[in-house]
């Protein structure tokens, strides 16, 4: 795995913390958008040194006929799991508050994904399993470690895709019909880049 390379912004010896949850909103085709908060968590080497030692599980996958290794590291907690560092449980709850009106239901689950290095990825796909295959929902990703791209482009093409670097504290969230109309990727790098992991927390039933 690639050296991680801390943020320069961060301050020494600094607790972790959020800012103010004011994210720019970026309006799309099809009644999607996407809100973006760059360095919304601050000082976040911390959580993710210490999410670095949980119990990440490797999958693997059938794709078509052979069985392969999914090229990231997974970790899922459910509603009834204790998140491992409390900055994470009060993302949760300010991203509940922050989108009650739009949303109508809190975050429940958290789903983490760790990018070992630039050969770690994750093909084009939109969220589509439970009620975001039908409805419009949330997923709310915040990405620590070194910054990765997260590209999306609409399912009916005719639109070059849209390239977000995401670490460090970053936030985006994906609404309206977003998972349904469009999809998203982490593109494998040959360039040398560190870990990066992302948190997706979302309503229940979206997976």
């Amino acid at each position: 795995m690639t050296a991680y390379q801390p943020s320069m912004l961060d301050s020494t010896n600094a607790a972790p913390a959020l800012g103010q949850l004011q994210p720019q909103r970026h309006r799309l085709t099809a009644g999607a958008w996407v809100d973006v908060l760059p360095g919304w968590l601050g000082n976040s080497d911390e959580v993710f040194e210490r999410l670095l030692g949980i119990d990440w599980r490797a999958d693997r996958r059938k794709m078509y006929d052979n069985v392969v290794d999914v090229p990231r590291l997974l970790r899922w907690f459910g509603a009834d799991e204790t998140l491992p560092h409390p900055v994470l449980t009060e993302a949760r709850a300010k991203l509940s508050s922050h989108y009650a009106d739009e949303l109508g239901e809190p975050f429940v689950t958290a789903g983490m994904c760790l990018y070992r290095d630039g050969r770690d990825s994750v093909a084009w796909h939109g969220d589509t399993i439970g009620r975001s295959s039908r409805h419009d929902t949330m997923v709310a990703i915040l990405s620590l470690g070194s910054p990765r791209h997260l590209a999306l482009r609409p399912r009916a093409g005719g639109h070059e895709p849209l390239r977000f670097p995401l670490g460090h504290g970053d936030l985006i969230v994906m609404g309206g019909s977003c998972q349904r109309t469009w999809e998203h990727t982490i593109p494998k790098t040959a360039k040398a880049v560190g870990p990066r992991i992302s948190v997706q927390f979302r309503p229940v039933d979206v997976a």
